[in-house]
């Protein structure tokens, strides 16, 4: 008898021993024969009478998508449509025998289409953010929000500085975009640019901050750009560039292409110098820079050996404005200005976002390196002079 269960206990050990075996080897190489999926539903299509079979797969979450931000931002972008009227018109059409044989009943100021792009709603009170170059020039301005509504817009002020500007819309209910932190954003991090390229209706492209700070690229007057390489296209001006969590990091003003399509180098506007401007625009109609009328460059290795410089550091003064701010403070060609209110340059692109940040007619105090020595100087500040985009 004891014999008996002893080999039973054998036997039984060997089964599982090979079961677990099998299992292992089964996990290892096949592993989805493992899985739970349930199985496919067979779906019935085609005339009465003659179904067609087909597989429909089972319901699953999607992975890796970013819907969520998409859906959350979609609603606070909208379509501008701009149209101006034609004051260039021959002085013939304006004679009514010539229009009645040649011109029809055209009018001769018809109204045409100017442009195409896209603004971001950025306060329920109904204000817009887009960019200068959508609405420039316009006699009138059409919003087409996501839901479908269209409103007339007014023009609040302009930025052409920046390429940026404020349109209003008197409507309820509107979606608004959360403001994000582009001091947080890093290269590699993944954005969607949201818009409307073409005119082909609102559209959602993604890709990842390719880099940030981009200047000197003879846009705009003022340069601090995101550079991206999610699709940027004619119409995506003024349009949404988003984070994961759909919040706005900036907007979309340009692209570099030889063809005019996105070849994946797209510039946006950071969302911190688009609410500067907005509060601006709102509190006085316009934006009020300083000035101190100078003109700079950057400090090269070359200007390092020549001079004896300590430091790299600073904007070099290649040129005073005769009567202006810096001359009357007695700054000199040669100069080389490393502080403005206390706050280091560090370099020419530096140096103009700080004396911009100056309110007109302060005087304040920046530090500049003559000869080799530091010399604190006051100098009050000028409005600088509107440009010209």
């Amino acid at each position: 008898m004891r014999r008996f269960w002893v080999r039973s206990w054998l036997l039984f050990a060997q089964t599982v021993t090979v079961v677990l075996a099998i299992w292992f080897v089964v996990a290892a190489l096949r592993p989805a024969w493992l899985e739970s999926t349930p199985a496919p539903k067979q779906v019935q299509v085609g005339a009465p009478g003659k179904p067609v079979p087909m597989l429909q797969a089972p319901p699953r979450p999607a992975t890796g998508s970013y819907r969520d931000a998409a859906a959350k931002a979609m609603s606070s972008v909208v379509n501008i449509y701009t149209s101006k009227a034609s004051r260039e018109a021959h002085p013939l059409l304006k004679d009514p025998l010539f229009r009645r044989f040649f011109g029809g009943d055209r009018a001769p100021q018809d109204e045409q289409l100017a442009s195409l792009g896209s603004g971001v709603i950025v306060s329920s009170d109904g204000y817009i953010v887009t960019n200068f170059h959508v609405i420039d020039g316009a006699d009138a301005i059409e919003v087409g929000l996501a839901d479908g509504r269209k409103a007339a817009a007014t023009l609040v002020g302009t930025d052409p500085e920046t390429d940026l500007a404020v349109i209003r819309i008197k409507e309820r209910n509107l979606p608004v975009m959360v403001l994000g932190d582009p001091e947080l954003a890093r290269v590699g991090d993944v954005v969607l640019a949201i818009g409307n390229p073409f005119g082909v209706g609102q559209t959602v492209t993604m890709g990842i901050i390719s880099a940030l700070g981009r200047n000197n690229l003879h846009i705009n007057h003022v340069e601090n750009f995101i550079q991206t390489d999610a699709a940027i296209n004619f119409g995506n001006s003024g349009g949404a560039l988003v984070d994961t969590n759909g919040h706005l990091l900036g907007i979309n003003s340009a692209i570099y292409s030889q063809s005019g399509g996105s070849v994946g180098i797209g510039f946006a506007i950071p969302v911190s110098t688009a609410k500067s401007v907005l509060d601006a625009i709102v509190k006085n109609g316009e934006v009020v820079r300083g000035w101190i009328g100078i003109e700079s460059q950057d400090i090269t290795p070359e200007m390092v050996e020549s001079f004896g410089l300590a430091k790299r550091s600073g904007a070099m003064i290649a040129g005073v404005v005769r009567g202006g701010p810096a001359e009357r403070a007695g700054i000199q060609p040669g100069d080389i200005l490393v502080a403005v209110a206390g706050k280091k340059v560090a370099d020419t692109s530096e140096m103009l976002k700080l004396v911009a940040q100056l309110e007109p007619g302060a005087s304040v105090p920046m530090t500049i390196v003559r000869q080799g020595r530091e010399t604190a100087i006051a100098v009050k500040v000028g409005r600088r002079p509107r440009q010209t985009p």
